[in-house]
Parts: structure tokens; C-alpha cells; sequence
């Protein structure tokens, strides 16, 4: 993709793009011009929700696609759906992600297959379906990884590995789509505290860590994820941290 000032006439495809940081890169693209294709798994009263804000801003430049991205053929299903409806694909986001603990001697095989599906099986098998629209256009990949792709997290053997499978993935595609596919990674840190709770002296714990001394936000891997799909044209096979630091002191 060439450098532009701004994303007009371009169409991307973000995964798990509803709620949380998705839909906080979802409405930071759509402003610097780009037309979103949302996919969600079951969250459709905030898909409509964000869609309807987006669409007054801007009519016709937002379409919403449900599917489970665990369920096999589901990548090319996903993908036949927005090359119909859209016509062509400049940039895929692979967002959609599961989290939650899995302690050693609780890990089943349910855990396995939601984990790894969600966090690695589907964005190598969407990047290959989409790989052939994107080639077209001098298209963009990024995958949400994880900090924790590279430092283990307690009680997440099953988690972190898939985004370590995942960090591996994002570059060995850089050199296979290359040259005609730039694909990069964003590794967030403390940005959003999980949905089912922390403790504030966890939170404070991890804050200290953090060379800024202070949590990120999800605007933060926004504008990461801006600069690299708009502004790094010489950009490809690279991970950027987005964590205030904090991979400066493990």
C-alpha cells in the first residue's frame, strides 16, 4: 500500500471488531477515511451499535459479518462474504482473540481448540484466503499478538503459546507474501484490564512495572496499528510492543 495521507477508498477487515480495542481500531481507521468490514462471533447488539455510528458518519462505508472462526472453512466463508459484499480488501486485522486462565491440571481439549483456534489457527487460515485480494492492492496484515507472546503469564500455558505461535506466524508471512504483502504484529500491555476482573493491587503491581508508570489505552494500539497499515510502507516482518515500556525491564 502506498503512502497516503489518509485511508480513502480502502477497505479493511477486522476480526472481533465489536467491542474493546477492536472497535476503538475500527472507529480510529474509519476516521483517516477507511471503509470497515466488521466481523464478531456473538456480540451483534454492539456490532449494529457501532455500525449505526459509523454509517452517520459516513453511509455506506461499514458492513458487518458473524461467524465462529474456529469452525473449519469458516476463514473462506468469511472472506468470500466481504469480497462480495465490498468487491476488494486492502488491509486484514486479526483481532478476534479468546483469554482466560487455564491452570496445569485443568487444561482440557475444549480449552486447546478455543485458545489456538482463536489466537492462531484463524489468522493463519484468513490470511491465506485473503492473501490472493490483498496481493492485488499491496496489502497489509496485522495481527494482534501479545506481550506475553514472549514472557510466560501465570497460569496461562495454553494462552501464550498461541501468541508465541502466533509472533512466529506474523513473521514467517512476512516472508512469504512478500514482496507484494507487508505483515506486521502489535504486541499490547496493560491497556484494557481483563473483562472478568483484576484486583486493584494486581493492577498496581503491574503498573510499577511499567517504565511510563502508568496504564495505555486502547487508542494507544489504535495509532500503532494506523502507523503501520498508512504510514510504514518499509515496514514488514516486525512486532511493535505497545506497552509503556515494560519489556524494557523483564
Amino acid at each position: 500500500m502506498a503512502k497516503t495521507d489518509n485511508l480513502n477508498n480502502r477497505y479493511v477487515l477486522i476480526t472481533g471488531g465489536a467491542k474493546r480495542i477492536g472497535a476503538t481500531v475500527c472507529r480510529t481507521l474509519h476516521a483517516n477515511g477507511a471503509n470497515i468490514a466488521l466481523h464478531y462471533r456473538s456480540s451483534s447488539t454492539d456490532a449494529e451499535a457501532l455500525a449505526d455510528k459509523l454509517l452517520a458518519i459516513r453511509p455506506d462505508s461499514v458492513a458487518l459479518f458473524a461467524g465462529d472462526l474456529t469452525e473449519v472453512g469458516s476463514a473462506a466463508k468469511l472472506m468470500d462474504a466481504v469480497l462480495a459484499r465490498c468487491g476488494r480488501l486492502d488491509v486484514l486485522i486479526n483481532n478476534a482473540s479468546t483469554f482466560y486462565p487455564t491452570p496445569v491440571g485443568t487444561i482440557t481439549e475444549a480449552h486447546w481448540d478455543d485458545l489456538v483456534g482463536t489466537n492462531l489457527k484463524a489468522p493463519l487460515f484468513l490470511c491465506q484466503a485473503a492473501a490472493p485480494a490483498l496481493r492485488k492492492h499491496d496489502g497489509v496484515i496485522i495481527n494482534m499478538v501479545d506481550i506475553h507472546a514472549r514472557r510466560p503469564l501465570k497460569d496461562h500455558p495454553v494462552y501464550g503459546p498461541a501468541k508465541a505461535g502466533l509472533a512466529m506466524l506474523t513473521l514467517s508471512l512476512a516472508k512469504e507474501l512478500a514482496p507484494e504483502i507487508r505483515v506486521n504484529g502489535v504486541a499490547p500491555g496493560a491497556i484494557l484490564w481483563p473483562s472478568d476482573g483484576i484486583t486493584d493491587d494486581a493492577k498496581e503491581s503491574i503498573v510499577r512495572q511499567l517504565p511510563l508508570a502508568r496504564a495505555g489505552g486502547p487508542e494507544d494500539i489504535a495509532a500503532a496499528i494506523l502507523y503501520l497499515v498508512r504510514d510504514a510502507t518499509y515496514v514488514s516482518g516486525q512486532i511493535l510492543a505497545v506497552d509503556g515500556g515494560r519489556s524494557v525491564g523483564w
